[in-house]
């Protein structure tokens, strides 16, 4: 459950208020909408009340077929159910049994000057953004040749100075340090927190501002997160994937990104490795699986030898 201020959801959706109904806030508990035709024409099973309700001109249409004791009635028990709030959509002259009715069950009545079908999308996809799953983690997010590139390891590993350097080869940071995660319809779209937005901490310096040092176009409000790199202290110990046919992921909201290890040690261009598998995992989006290929010709050559 969330909630939201009347006027900020109207001054991002463009809504007039109506009637606020008595409240400040609209209390959201999922991110659906319902037109109430059914509702207003008697039929009451099964109601989903607890959604955005959104009237056209097809149920006003048939409201203003009947006439006005009767119409009156079914407004009236339309608003004895308790909804988030009910918009109007088409800038539709509506009588006063709506403001009515609202003022008398304290519910909130909007209005858009857009038609019905651009009222329901533009409301799912701004219920669905803002009541998104959301949490925070540690590393940093940048997005490099279109690939959202979320950088995890330990602390003093060298994710931001990995980050300043894929910066300065023309990329863009989107947060260091801290990164906050929205999982909208099964996609991670990755942002910075308000006080850490374009700042980021490199140790011997302290904060830089990465948008007065390199640009505007060097940082981005948010990217989808598209894949993780993790780095971490080579370990003579481990096996690292020498050939990347081991399809490792990491699941963040219930989501698999795919992950890539690197193990970093003294010589490594961390920068050029992060470009090289951004573009890799690209063309294994694409269909093109690198080691796959190679490891099928190997096997290929070896079938022709012992023929």
């Amino acid at each position: 459950m969330k909630e939201i201020l009347i006027e900020d959801f109207c001054r991002d959706l463009g809504f007039e208020i109506l009637c606020d109904g008595g409240h400040e806030t609209i209390t959201l508990t999922n991110s659906s909408i319902n037109r109430p035709g059914l509702q207003l024409y008697g039929f009451y099973d099964h109601f989903d009340s607890d959604r955005v309700q959104i009237v056209g001109k097809v149920e006003e249409s048939y409201l203003n077929s009947l006439d006005p004791v009767e119409k009156s009635k079914k407004i009236e028990k339309f608003f004895t159910y308790h909804f988030p709030c009910l918009v109007i959509a088409w800038d539709m002259n509506v009588d006063g049994d709506y403001v009515k009715c609202a003022n008398k069950y304290g519910r909130i009545v909007l209005k858009s000057k857009k038609e019905t079908t651009k009222v329901i999308n533009n409301v799912i996809n701004y219920l669905d953004a803002y009541m998104a799953p959301i949490i925070s983690m540690h590393g940093v997010l940048v997005e490099v040749f279109g690939v959202g590139v979320l950088i995890t390891g330990s602390s003093g590993v060298g994710k931001s100075e990995t980050a300043l350097e894929l910066v300065k080869r023309g990329h863009r940071l989107i947060t260091d340090d801290v990164v906050d995660i929205k999982n909208v319809g099964d996609r991670l779209t990755g942002s910075a927190p308000e006080l850490l937005k374009q700042y980021m901490e490199i140790r011997g310096i302290g904060i830089i501002d990465i948008r007065t040092l390199y640009g505007i176009g060097a940082v981005k409000e948010s990217v989808q997160i598209d894949m993780n790199i993790h780095l971490e202290m080579w370990d003579a110990t481990k096996y690292y994937d020498r050939l990347g046919l081991d399809d490792e992921y990491t699941n963040i909201l219930k989501v698999d990104v795919p992950k890539v290890v690197i193990p970093v040690t003294t010589g490594r261009n961390l920068a050029i490795i992060i470009e090289t598998a951004a573009r890799n995992n690209r063309l294994k989006y694409m269909g093109i699986n690198s080691a796959k290929d190679f490891c099928d010709r190997i096997a290929l050559s070896n079938e022709q030898k012992t023929d």
